[in-house]
């Protein structure tokens, strides 16, 4: 893949498939050679409801890879998808490196690289800006491994959401490693909706080495999420998160509240742990601070802002 590859503007031209390029059910895919998908998104995004209709009518993903085993995809750009940038659904030994996405900090729902239901994914040396998540963790991923993501502008690195669906799978084995993020919404996320209609489990998921500047949310759990203006729910999350460790996060934060762990009522989390995490506010003067809810943590080293009392 060389060059430009420029998506059409045109809406009624891709149909009730919901993507531009899709890659599906091969084995020993290699997808490689510096060229760009240009989705050319700016045209189709005041068209986005998703942000305020959780029926809305999905635009296209850049690019979706779908049941894919044994897949390699390198120094590829994506640029100003209409909705997602790229999406994994169903791949097994997934290796991506040196990709680069880009659009608007504004721009809605352009998430970088979303996955759900993958197995053996590794991400490392990204730079990804875009109007969302740089990363998203979904439903049923296993073995996934991001290491060297640069993020910024978007909404962090994010678990989830999760739990808003019936029968979604576990999300089991995910480490987060030496990433920079920067302006970003979020830092460091887990998010699970409340109001769950199954029970799921997110677990052994490991977050270190991770670089925060001018990050609202540095670490961030919210089993409440609710992206909308109101939501209904009042039942607590169904979502089980345990063994999960945040380790040498250092950096500086743009929000008051630098740690926020707030978990389920119905099943709160288990054997959460902070290591090392330093977080100056960006601006200087009074130290940030730490909100936590259903929740036990237990701490070593380095502690600012200092744990919840």
């Amino acid at each position: 893949m060389q060059g430009f590859l420029k998506a059409s503007t045109d809406l009624n031209r891709y149909g009730s498939s919901a993507d531009w390029f899709e890659f599906g059910w091969v084995d020993g895919l290699n997808l490689i050679g510096g060229g760009t998908f240009d989705g050319q998104g700016a045209a189709s995004w005041p068209f986005n409801k998703c942000p305020t209709n959780q029926n809305c009518k999905l635009l296209p993903t850049n690019v979706k890879f779908v049941s894919l085993t044994n897949t390699v995809v390198k120094s590829i750009t994506s640029l100003n998808s209409k909705f997602f940038h790229i999406v994994l659904l169903d791949c097994k030994d997934f290796k991506a490196s040196e990709i680069h996405i880009s659009a608007p900090g504004n721009s809605p729902n352009t998430d970088g690289i979303h996955m759900e239901r993958s197995t053996g994914v590794t991400i490392a040396n990204a730079n990804i800006g875009t109007g969302d998540d740089c990363v998203s963790i979904g439903q049923g991923n296993a073995h996934v491994t991001i290491t060297g993501v640069t993020c910024g502008p978007g909404h962090g690195i994010s678990v989830g959401s999760l739990g808003r669906y019936q029968n979604e799978g576990d999300v089991n084995g995910l480490l987060v490693k030496g990433c920079t993020l920067s302006g970003t919404m979020n830092g460091i996320r887990i998010k699970t909706w409340a109001n769950s209609p199954d029970s799921s489990v997110a677990s052994n998921m490991t977050f270190e080495d991770i670089v925060v500047n001018n990050v609202a949310n540095p670490i961030i759990i919210d089993q409440t999420y609710c992206p909308y203006a109101s939501c209904s729910s009042v039942s607590p999350s169904k979502v089980k998160l345990s063994d999960i460790t945040f380790k040498n996060i250092r950096g500086t934060t743009s929000s008051p509240v630098a740690v926020t762990l707030e978990c389920s009522k119905g099943v709160p989390c288990q054997n959460v742990k902070l290591e090392d995490v330093h977080l100056d506010p960006a601006g200087g003067g009074t130290v940030a601070k730490s909100s936590c809810l259903n929740i036990q943590a237990k701490y070593s080293g380095t502690q600012i802002p200092p744990p919840c009392a």
